[in-house]
């Protein structure tokens, strides 16, 4: 197994209220938001991200923490788990020019309406079956996005990972600490199916056999 390493320490920190999100959300709300498509990006803000769109203070920040972990280069290759609209390739491939990026997502919507540089290097495709052969990236990198898995897929994608990686790779996964985080959890999500403690996805990651890095996400 990797490092819990938090290389989304400078992604910047929004105003959350956890409570006041799950007094308002419902199951109804959930169900539309595991559906990944434009509600869930453009929709309603209880449906998602109520407006998905690419602003360069997100990732810009970010990128320099993943191009001195990885030690990318323009020779590097990297695929990106739940690319969404492709925005942190984007900032990548302006932070380190001709580096190879590929991104897959499970939302239609999402690859149709990706930022315009993305369009060629962005494909439809499910976590649990990708379409690459062994070997074929440098870094994969998955942003809370596997978690919206159940723990018997969740298994399967790692494995997937582990196969088309050559050794490295970083995911996050929604998690907590204590049972204030826990209860905080509860309310903010709405789409993730696999949540655990952090030190029970540290014995989970051991007993699946992921050798990546890892980190958590918080409300």
């Amino acid at each position: 197994m990797g490092f819990e390493i938090n290389l989304m320490r400078n992604y910047p920190k929004t105003k959350r209220d956890p409570e006041a999100r799950g007094a308002e959300k419902t199951e109804e709300d959930r169900a539309i938001a595991r559906q990944f498509g434009k509600e869930f990006f453009d929709g309603e803000r209880r449906h998602g991200y109520g407006g998905f769109y690419y602003n360069p203070r997100f990732w810009k920040p970010v990128i320099p923490d993943f191009i001195k972990h990885f030690n990318l280069t323009e020779k590097s290759s990297v695929l990106d788990i739940g690319c969404g609209k492709g925005f942190m390739l984007h900032d990548l491939v302006k932070a380190v020019p001709g580096i190879n990026v590929t991104g897959i997502d499970i939302s239609d919507y999402a690859i149709e309406n990706c930022i315009e540089s993305m369009k060629p290097h962005l494909q439809v495709a499910d976590a649990r079956e990708l379409p690459f052969p062994d070997n074929s990236f440098d870094v994969v990198i998955s942003i809370t996005t596997l978690h919206n898995l159940n723990r018997e897929d969740f298994i399967v994608a790692i494995n997937e990972i582990e196969r088309v990686s050559k050794e490295k790779s970083f995911i996050t996964q929604d998690a907590y600490r204590n049972e204030e985080e826990r209860l905080a959890m509860e309310a903010w999500n709405l789409t993730a199916l696999t949540v655990m403690h952090v030190d029970e996805w540290k014995t989970f990651f051991k007993e699946i056999g992921y050798s990546g890095d890892y980190y958590w996400f918080m409300p």
